[in-house]
């Protein structure tokens, strides 16, 4: 099924019943008066988060959602049936959007939270409300509202502990099959990733993280170029990133610090938030470089680029460090845990 981050519905509340006009009539009982009943309430929209949806692939298909409407009031007193509640299921984490007024409704990033997003109208008033010492036969009530009817722009931000960044064939989704049972895409050619794909590392009992593997930018994806920016969305939840780097020369390969920093750059354009996220250098596939030259190549790098944070020399395809840096992730983040820092915990995504 093809990933589908991001989709616009209609969403429309059920209106309130209206109030009813009626009097009471029966045999022996003079001047009955009023019992016109009050209509019933109308039903709301409500966005609920469920762990079995991966994608809003559903809502290319059905774009509008409806709530019912409660039902007019009637004699005897009798009060309209309000109503039932309308439910839509959204992936988690899932933020909401009013595509009118651009205010952000909320963000479903917890299995079974719930975001009304539409409120039903109010019902209407029968007659009887009207009696008073003054009018004993009145002959007014109220409609109901309408409901509140709202366009909505639903995004889907994937829930991840760690978030993979680097250029195309950079080695993110192998590195992303070496450390869990993902299994994206693995080829020799720019691209391969076209969707986001989630991974849990189980680093030891009752230990494990989520990582987050998403298509490869290139300089100039600001403005469009390769697949644009539209995916970096998924690193927002993220807590730690991960800036692979291929070490070894290919053809028609640049310099992978020129190249580092394009993509620092394309991540500021995007978020200056985002940029400034705790960001880990790993060095990957340094199994092609001989054991000679793996050393010189590395600090080379590391300066050129002025690095001061951590740095993991690895190869995704070999196996070789990537033990010692799921154990370094999963370290930091315990500590973050015990700082009280939000992080995703050992979710299990669909795959």
């Amino acid at each position: 099924m093809k990933f589908v981050d991001e989709a616009t519905i209609k969403v429309i509340a059920g209106d309130g019943g209206n109030g009813c006009v009626s009097f009471r009539r029966e045999k022996y009982i003079p001047f009955g008066g009023p019992d016109g009943g009050d209509g019933g309430d109308g039903g709301s929209v409500w966005l609920e988060a469920r762990e079995d949806l991966n994608t809003l692939a559903d809502f290319r298909a059905t774009r509008t959602f409806q709530a019912q409407s409660g039902k007019k009031g009637a004699g005897r007193g009798m009060t309209g049936r309000g109503g039932d509640d309308l439910i839509v299921h959204v992936p988690v984490g899932t933020s909401v959007t009013d595509v009118d007024t651009r205010e952000q409704l909320g963000d479903l990033v917890t299995v079974g939270q719930r975001l009304k997003v539409a409120q039903g109208g109010f019902h209407g008033l029968g007659n009887t409300r009207f009696k008073s010492s003054v009018n004993r036969a009145p002959r007014q009530s109220t409609p109901g509202t309408p409901g509140e009817r709202r366009t909505l722009k639903l995004e889907l931000k994937v829930i991840a502990d760690v978030g993979l960044l680097g250029m195309p064939n950079a080695g993110k989704s192998t590195l992303i099959r070496a450390v869990s049972a993902a299994r994206p895409k693995v080829a020799d050619y720019p691209f391969t990733t076209l969707y986001p794909n989630l991974g849990v590392v189980s680093v030891g009992l009752g230990r494990s993280f989520v990582m987050a593997d998403i298509p490869g930018l290139i300089e100039g994806a600001s403005d469009g170029q390769g697949l644009g920016i539209r995916f970096l969305k998924h690193l927002q939840r993220t807590r730690l990133l991960l800036h692979l780097i291929d070490v070894a020369p290919h053809e028609g390969g640049g310099d992978p610090v020129t190249e580092a920093r394009a993509i620092a750059q394309e991540l500021e354009s995007f978020s200056p938030e985002l940029a400034q996220r705790e960001r880990w250098l790993v060095l990957n596939k340094i199994d092609l470089l001989p054991e000679d030259q793996r050393e010189a190549r590395c600090r080379e790098i590391v300066s050129g680029l002025n690095w001061t944070g951590p740095v993991f020399r690895i190869s995704g395809l070999a196996g070789e460090g990537t033990e010692a840096l799921c154990q370094k992730i999963m370290m930091r983040l315990e500590a973050l845990r015990e700082e009280g820092e939000p992080v995703a915990g050992p979710r299990e995504p669909g795959e």
